[in-house]
C-alpha cells in the first residue's frame, strides 16, 4: 500500500469517527481524543542476516485509546508498511473490540520487511528485536500483539519467548495467536474467517436468502478467504469465484474448493496454476448473492461500484470499500456488512486466548465457537438495529456502535 492510500485511509476513517461521535451527540474535544492513536512508537531493529550482515529494519506499534482497558492488535510484516497505516489499523481495532463489546482499546504493529525473502532465523532474530523495541510499552495489562498480514503462530511464538525472557517470568498473555501448546486458543486460526461466516448468516436472513441457494464470491485465498470458501462449501453454499493476486477463477456451477485448498501454496496462491480465469475487476462485478472483499484495501470504489451485483456485500479485509462507494451501494439497496463488524472475529477469539491465559483455565472448540457466535451474533444485532432506527448506513453504525463504550469511558475518567 503507498503512503498516499495509508493517508486515504487514515483520512477516510477520521471522517467517520467525527460522524459517529457527533451522532451520539459527543463535542469538539472527543474528536480531537479519538480521531488519532494516543501513541505511536517509530523503532530501528537491527538484525544479523545469514549472510554476516546485519541490516535495520523499520517498525512501528500504534496504540489507539486505552480509556476502556489495555490495547490490542496485530502485528504485520510487509514490505508496505508505514505509520499512516498503523495508525488507522489501531482505529479499526478500537471500533472492533467496541461492538464486540471486549475490555480492550485498538492497537496494531508493523514491520517494513518482506518475509518471503527471508530466512527462518532471520524471522526470528527480526521477531526478537521488535519485541526488545517496543518492551516497555507492551505486555498483558498494557499492549497485547497478536499475528496479522505475513505473521503466524510460529512468530507469535518466538514473540511470546523474548518477552518472557526479558521479564524474566513466563508471560502466555503478552501476545495472541500462539501455538496451542504455548498456551493458544482452539479456534484461533479459524476465527476472523469463522466470524466472517456468521456475518454472512445473519445478513442472508435479512435478505431472505437460502444458504444453500446462496453463491458466493470471495475475492482473496488467503487465511481468512480459504478458510471462508472451505466454511461457506461445507454448508452447501455455491463458492463461484476466487481470487489471489494471479487473477480469478469462476465456475458458475461452483468451484471444487477441496481441490483448490489442496493445490495452494503457502501464501495461499492457485490461480496461476489454471489457464482459463478472469481477473479481479471482472470477479468484483459477477452476479452473486454474496461478495466478500477479503483481500486488499480500495477495492470496491466509485469507479466500480455501479457494477457490483450482489445482494449483500460482507467486509472481511480491511478497508475494501471506500466511502463513496459504501453510500452507492447502500443507496442500490445492497446490504453492506463493514469490516470493523465483519472480521471482528479473530479479535474476539484473541480474547478469549487472553482470558483462558488469565485463568490457566483452556476451552474446548466447541465453548469457543458457541462463544463466538454469540458475541458475532449480539454485535450484528445492534449495529443493523442502529442502522435501521437511526437511517444511517451500516458502516456509520458500526462506527456508531464501536466508538460509543470507548467515548464514555474517557468521559467517565474525566479525560474531557
Amino acid at each position: 500500500m503507498s503512503i498516499k492510500d495509508s493517508s486515504d485511509i487514515l483520512k477516510s476513517t477520521q471522517v467517520i469517527i467525527e460522524k459517529a461521535l457527533s451522532k451520539l451527540g459527543y463535542g469538539e474535544d472527543m474528536i480531537e481524543l479519538l480521531k488519532e492513536p494516543m501513541r505511536v512508537l517509530t523503532v530501528r531493529i537491527p538484525v544479523r542476516m545469514d549472510d554476516g550482515k546485519t541490516r535495520v529494519f523499520l517498525g512501528f506499534r500504534a496504540q489507539h485509546n486505552d480509556a476502556v482497558g489495555p490495547t490490542k492488535g496485530g502485528v504485520r510484516f510487509h514490505p508496505d508498511v508505514n505509520e499512516l497505516e498503523v495508525k488507522a489499523l489501531s482505529i479499526w481495532m478500537s471500533l472492533k473490540c467496541g461492538i464486540a463489546d471486549l475490555p480492550y482499546g485498538g492497537g496494531k504493529g508493523g514491520i517494513v520487511c518482506d518475509p518471503r525473502k527471508m530466512s527462518f532465523r532471520e524471522l526470528e532474530r527480526l521477531s526478537r528485536g521488535y519485541v526488545r523495541a517496543i518492551s516497555q510499552i507492551v505486555g498483558p495489562t498494557k499492549d497485547i500483539p497478536a499475528p496479522d498480514v505475513m505473521t503466524n503462530s510460529q512468530i507469535m511464538a518466538w514473540m511470546m519467548d523474548e518477552y518472557s525472557r526479558i521479564r524474566e517470568f513466563d508471560s502466555p498473555g503478552f501476545i495472541t495467536g500462539k501455538p496451542i501448546v504455548l498456551g493458544g486458543s482452539q479456534g484461533r486460526e479459524t476465527a476472523t474467517a469463522r466470524g466472517v461466516a456468521i456475518m454472512i448468516h445473519e445478513a442472508m436472513k435479512k435478505k431472505g436468502i437460502a444458504l444453500h441457494e446462496a453463491r458466493v464470491v470471495i475475492q482473496g485465498f488467503g487465511n481468512a478467504g480459504s478458510f471462508l470458501a472451505k466454511f461457506m462449501y461445507e454448508a452447501g453454499a455455491k463458492v463461484i469465484a476466487i481470487s489471489d493476486v494471479h487473477g480469478a477463477l469462476y465456475n458458475e456451477s461452483g468451484l471444487d474448493i477441496e481441490d483448490l485448498l489442496e493445490r495452494r501454496d503457502s501464501f495461499g496462491m492457485v490461480t496461476n496454476l489454471f489457464r482459463e480465469t478472469i481477473t479481479n475487476e471482472e470477479l468484483l462485478a459477477l452476479d452473486c448473492d454474496v461478495l466478500v472483499p477479503a483481500a486488499i484495501e480500495n477495492q470496491i470504489t466509485i469507479h466500480n461500484a455501479h457494477d457490483v451485483r450482489a445482494k449483500i456485500i460482507v467486509e472481511a479485509a480491511n478497508g475494501p470499500t471506500t466511502l463513496e462507494a459504501t453510500r452507492i451501494v447502500t443507496d442500490r439497496g445492497i446490504l453492506l456488512v463493514p469490516d470493523v463488524l465483519a472480521s471482528a472475529g479473530g479479535v474476539i477469539v484473541s480474547y478469549f486466548e487472553w482470558v483462558q491465559n488469565n485463568q490457566g483455565y483452556y476451552w474446548s472448540e466447541a465453548e469457543v465457537d458457541t462463544k463466538l457466535r454469540d458475541m458475532m451474533v449480539r454485535g450484528f444485532d445492534q449495529v443493523y438495529e442502529l442502522h435501521q432506527v437511526r437511517n444511517v448506513d451500516m458502516r456509520l453504525a458500526a462506527y456508531m456502535v464501536g466508538v460509543r463504550k470507548m467515548a464514555e469511558a474517557a468521559r467517565l475518567r474525566g479525560w474531557v
